[in-house]
């Protein structure tokens, strides 16, 4: 099985994650809990140059993110479910999507066939969007931001707009929840929609 978790930064989204890893292992399931950019050292390499590195163009950000997954689905993702293991990935290529695609205007198309091309057509069994405010979310965050996260407020609204927008489309696999609630109450409902998949 394999799973992703969406949002805006701050939502909660690595939180469900994490529990959701934790349950599936409590089950006694094997879990690979991995995040993007990142999960191998290459792409963790292309995470601190896209998180902690200077400004770039729009498709240099979206070639990177595309790179570092190439090389984490390749290295760590197919290995995994190849094992029989369960993934829980905390972003996956929607996040190229709703920021790049849409949020930085590149074209939403165009980014997700970039994201398809370099996976080699791997989607997520099922993707949890954690729905929350901007600015409220805005609020939860401290005052060490990364490249991303430094930006204003009209981009993580335009960001929350296209998760939204994706959730309507795909239904069949984008599940949204309210990341207003408890953490736990959050983690129970995401859980009620795995049970299927085990």
């Amino acid at each position: 099985m394999f799973v992703t978790f969406e949002g805006v930064d701050w939502s909660g989204k690595s939180t469900q994650a994490e529990l959701l890893a934790a349950w599936l292992r409590a089950q006694g399931r094997t879990v690979l809990a991995t995040r993007e950019p990142g999960g191998t050292p290459v792409a963790e390499a292309v995470r601190r140059l896209l998180l902690e590195g200077d400004d770039m163009t729009p498709w240099a950000e979206a070639a990177l993110y595309a790179a570092a997954r190439a090389d984490h689905v390749e290295q760590a993702i197919r290995p995994a479910l190849a094992r029989g293991e369960d993934v829980v990935c905390d972003r996956y290529l929607d996040s190229s999507v709703a920021y790049q695609g849409i949020a930085r205007g590149l074209g939403e198309e165009r980014v997700r066939e970039l994201s398809l091309l370099v996976t080699r057509g791997l989607l997520p069994d099922r993707t949890f969007l954690v729905l929350l405010d901007p600015e409220e979310a805005r609020r939860r965050s401290g005052a060490d931001r990364d490249r991303i996260e430094r930006e204003g407020d009209a981009f993580m609204r335009r960001v929350d707009d296209a998760y939204r927008a994706l959730a309507a489309h795909a239904p069949e696999r984008i599940v949204a929840v309210d990341g207003a609630r408890q953490p736990g109450e959050i983690a129970e409902e995401i859980r009620e929609h795995v049970r299927p998949l085990l």
